[in-house]
């Protein structure tokens, strides 16, 4: 894993991006201290959304009434 400063990632961004994408891990540095890592997106990686079963009635799509939408907007 190689640690870089703030200064040269800026610089060397392009570069950087590179060698993720080869398979490497870099840490950015603020002086002696670590505070970030750049690591590479696994695409294949799929999640499915939620957690339960369900589906949204189609009431959900309706226009809001306009009292509703005065609440929602701190109106009245």
């Amino acid at each position: 894993m190689e640690t870089v400063k703030v200064q040269y990632a800026k610089t060397h961004l392009s570069a950087l991006l590179h060698a993720v994408e080869r398979g490497e891990d870099v840490v950015i540095a603020r002086g002696d201290r670590p505070v970030a890592r750049l690591v590479s997106i696994d695409e294949d990686v799929r999640r499915e959304l939620g957690f339960v079963a369900y589906d949204v009635p189609e009431v959900f799509f309706d226009p809001l009434p306009d009292a509703e939408l005065d609440a929602w907007e701190g109106i009245g």
